[in-house]
């Protein structure tokens, strides 16, 4: 079999430019994988680049594929691959971010690991880009340890639940904002403080913190340099916080990129397996309905992650 389903765009645009039709099954070079997908996760990212905003700087070649979280069972082995194996269900990220809305996807080897023995597919493909980008934010660009404060923006979504769990095993000081109806939920993710961004303004109850994890941007990063101690750092995932801002008043500011690595989806997955952390998926859309998942992660859901699931299991 030589082609398969795959969502594609040929155009940048709305919507309406996913288009579910038959495509070429790739074939694994030296190095990758090829993954039956049997979900994907929808992130942002995957709308942004349908609509064109990063093809300034990634150049992705159309008919493009979009998605980077999968779950699956590995069909085919690229040359050099060593420690998994035919028929092994995995979880992790595809291509570069591209290629998950699809009934086979290619990973490099090092970007996928064992899928979690207590998770479907499809709560495992909600996982792998999100909470690696939330580990490595507080973690490895963050530098936290145990005792030490982060104010988390965002804490419903997904990165945010994940960093708020994160949080709470490493014994760190969690303070977090949410929305009314997310607060209870935030806290019972493990959040020492969960504030209704709404009626209560971060800054009353948020003061010399060592980090600040932004998924919002916006005037919400803005007011968040107020909240950090001297030597404090700004993580974002949504928006480059202003290096003027932060050298003037003593703080470092850093753009979060994921560098996904299966060592640390092997770390995430015993975590889960473990019951420290738990996976909350909002809604799941057969993979034909990936017009319909994108229109409701460009809401801005509050809560957990979206899926596509390209085979029932």
């Amino acid at each position: 079999m030589n082609h398969m389903k795959a969502v594609r765009i040929h155009a940048y645009g709305g919507p309406e430019m996913l288009v579910c039709e038959d495509a070429p099954r790739p074939v694994p070079q030296a190095g990758e994988v090829l993954v039956q997908v049997y979900a994907a996760g929808v992130n942002p990212l995957d709308w942004k680049m349908r609509e064109g905003w990063l093809k300034d700087f990634r150049h992705d070649p159309l008919p493009l594929i979009v998605g980077g979280d999968i779950s699956g069972v590995v069909a085919e082995l690229g040359t050099g691959v060593v420690g998994l194996q035919v028929g092994q269900e995995v979880y992790g990220v595809s291509g570069s971010m591209t290629g998950g809305y699809a009934e086979y996807a290619i990973a490099q080897a090092d970007a996928i690991a064992p899928k979690p023995k207590t998770l479907n597919h499809v709560q495992a493909a909600a996982a792998p880009i999100v909470a690696m980008t939330a580990w490595q934010a507080l973690f490895e660009v963050g530098q936290l340890q145990a005792g030490q404060s982060v104010l988390i923006h965002g804490a419903a979504g997904g990165v945010g639940s994940f960093a708020v769990q994160f949080g709470k095993m490493r014994r760190l000081q969690v303070i977090a904002t949410a929305s009314a109806q997310n607060v209870e939920y935030v806290r019972g993710l493990g959040a020492d403080r969960a504030i209704d961004y709404k009626t209560t303004p971060f800054e009353q109850v948020a003061r010399e913190l060592d980090m600040v994890l932004d998924t919002v941007g916006g005037d919400t990063q803005v007011r968040s340099w107020n909240v950090l101690k001297s030597g404090g750092i700004l993580v974002s995932t949504a928006t480059p916080p202003d290096r003027e801002i932060a050298a003037a008043r003593g703080l470092k500011g850093a753009m979060m990129v994921v560098q996904p690595r299966s060592s640390l989806l092997t770390e995430i997955a015993g975590s889960i397996d473990a019951g420290q952390v738990k996976i909350d998926v909002q809604k799941v859309f057969p993979l034909v309905e990936a017009r319909q998942a994108q229109e409701l992660s460009q809401q801005g859901i509050t809560r957990g992650k979206i899926v596509l699931q390209a085979i029932a299991a």
